[in-house]
């Protein structure tokens, strides 16, 4: 399955899921534009790993909440490599508390970076998408946004908010022969998941039938599968990742 000529850009990439979809997606012969926010020495890394693959990548500094800097890592892509054809929109963050206890400010931070994020990303590259042969929009999700989590009521709202989006613009893809999904992760093995309690993990992966968590080598698979043009009848799918757990 290659990659041969396709540009992708990764949002929050600096590390854990978005560095290995990143890292992924280059070892297959993409072009990626590896995104991060403060994380600028783990997206170094990231390109430097792809680069020892054969692979090409760059690094573009942006807050995904800030449209004027979505906005010129476009123009950072398109100098390097020309319009893009994929865009993954992975860049997130948790704010977790009991919602009784939980401050609006807590709310809408989450709601900016996972939704807003996605919307000026979307927003920004969507023409690239729709006039790319095989033009692709790949959104990061989670299995809280189907089961909910305690003390992740925000995290919850703005992951499930993901799967309308990604119907949405695949029904206004669909003419132009581009697509939209979604990938579901369940909880996967990153530098979040070694600070939760052993004794909390232990409960979790009790609850997983295959009886692991998720290494990120399992998303970034699929990932590229969706990201190829082997995948194109696949469109407005959320495809869970997450070991048999919402059976």
């Amino acid at each position: 399955m290659s990659m041969d000529g396709r540009t992708c850009v990764v949002t929050g990439a600096g590390r854990g899921i978005g560095a290995g979809i990143a890292e992924h997606l280059g070892s297959q012969g993409a072009n990626v534009v590896v995104n991060y926010r403060s994380s600028g020495g783990g997206a170094d890394e990231v390109v430097d790993r792809i680069e020892n693959l054969g692979g090409q990548a760059i690094t573009s500094q942006a807050d995904v909440t800030n449209l004027d800097e979505v906005e010129a890592m476009r123009e950072q892509a398109h100098e390097a490599f020309g319009p893009i054809d994929v865009l993954i929109n992975n860049a997130g963050i948790t704010k977790d508390t009991r919602f009784v206890n939980m401050s609006r400010e807590e709310w809408d931070q989450v709601m900016d970076v996972n939704l807003g994020g996605m919307f000026n990303c979307t927003k920004t590259f969507y023409d690239d998408i729709w006039e790319a042969s095989e033009g692709r929009l790949i959104n990061i999700s989670s299995i809280v946004g189907k089961q909910g989590n305690f003390g992740q009521a925000n995290y919850a709202a703005a992951k499930a908010g993901m799967f309308g989006f990604t119907r949405t613009i695949a029904i206004e893809l669909a003419s132009g022969g581009s697509t939209a999904n979604c990938v579901a992760p369940g909880f996967t093995r990153t530098d979040m998941l070694e600070d939760v309690p052993d004794k909390v993990k232990d409960r979790i992966v009790s609850q997983i039938p295959l009886g692991r968590f998720a290494e990120i080598e399992d998303i970034a698979h699929l990932v590229g599968y969706i990201a190829s043009e082997n995948s194109s009848y696949i469109t407005g799918e959320v495809i869970d990742v997450n070991g048999g757990m919402d059976l």
